[in-house]
């Protein structure tokens, strides 16, 4: 078995989360061994009962099928060329991404932009403010396609011929949320949409966590545009910071819920945005540093 097909059989096969998956190929291309997977689990000890289920799921005609159907699907693996540096740097980076779309946008600038589903108009109102400037001068939006200021990111991008990556929780035959049907096509055919996950996997809790350290990985800096205290796009904020980015948000109001977040972070350290200057100057000085590292 060759390397690229050890991941793709790897990625769709039940049993193991993603950072066990890892690990099995981390030993398997130091050793340069492909084939043999009881020896493989053995040294990454994974013992009992979960190794048992493992091996046995992954000799099955379950994991031969799903591997026949998902190889059909443009992917990238992270042998291969057009896999990007920055997503390769972080912990655990995803062994496949199945896309759909124009997938050269993956070497792009990029700048992530996540923050509240049951957003306010404010966020809507610095969204319509900040992106734009952004989006001309040619750098990728990239976010979630979730409800609120996730979904809006996406749709700002594309109404000003913007270049936008949606990272998904689920296989790429299904849609969520289902009100974003029409944006995901859109994206599709005007940017770039990826997961990590096999066709027909549902959109399952853990694997928005999951998804966010793509988001994060891809991105030069990390724009938070609302957050509660406690939020998907906080774990996102600390995800960029554990992987060296840059992270910027918006501050809003001292009683607001959803800018408790955003003020936190300042606080903590985060550059404060007030306009879209604010931005491309942190874009520009990320990009400064990765050339000179």
């Amino acid at each position: 078995m060759q390397p690229k097909e050890f991941l793709i059989k790897l990625n769709v096969c039940r049993g193991l989360g993603i950072i066990s998956k890892y690990r099995l190929w981390e030993i398997a291309a130091e050793r340069y061994e492909f084939d043999d997977m009881v020896t493989i689990t053995r040294i990454a000890n994974i013992n009992g009962k979960v190794r048992e289920r493992f091996l046995s799921a992954w000799s099955s005609q379950e994991t031969e099928t799903a591997y026949q159907r998902n190889c059909q699907m443009p992917l990238i693996t992270i042998v291969d060329a057009l896999y990007p540096e920055l997503l390769k740097r972080i912990y655990c980076p995803p062994l496949v991404l199945y896309f759909m779309g124009n997938r050269h946008l993956l070497k792009s600038s990029c700048l992530a932009v996540v923050g509240a589903r049951q957003m306010t108009s404010y966020a809507r109102q610095s969204l319509q403010q900040l992106l734009p400037p952004v989006i001309q001068r040619h750098i990728t939006v990239v976010s979630g396609l979730a409800r609120g200021v996730d979904g809006l990111s996406h749709e700002i991008t594309l109404q000003h011929g913007g270049r936008t990556i949606a990272v998904v929780g689920n296989g790429l035959n299904r849609i969520y949320p289902p009100e974003h049907d029409r944006l995901q096509r859109q994206i599709k055919r005007h940017g770039l949409l990826i997961s990590e996950y096999p066709l027909d996997t549902p959109s399952l809790p853990h694997h928005f966590v999951e998804r966010n350290r793509i988001i994060a990985g891809l991105a030069d800096a990390c724009l938070i545009v609302e957050a509660r205290k406690r939020s998907g796009s906080l774990i996102t904020a600390n995800l960029a910071l554990k992987e060296n980015r840059n992270v910027l948000a918006i501050p809003g109001p001292i009683n607001s819920e959803q800018s408790l977040g955003c003020n936190e972070l300042i606080a903590s350290g985060a550059r404060p945005i007030l306009n879209a200057n604010d931005i491309l100057e942190e874009l520009g000085n990320r990009f400064y540093k990765l050339q000179n590292d």
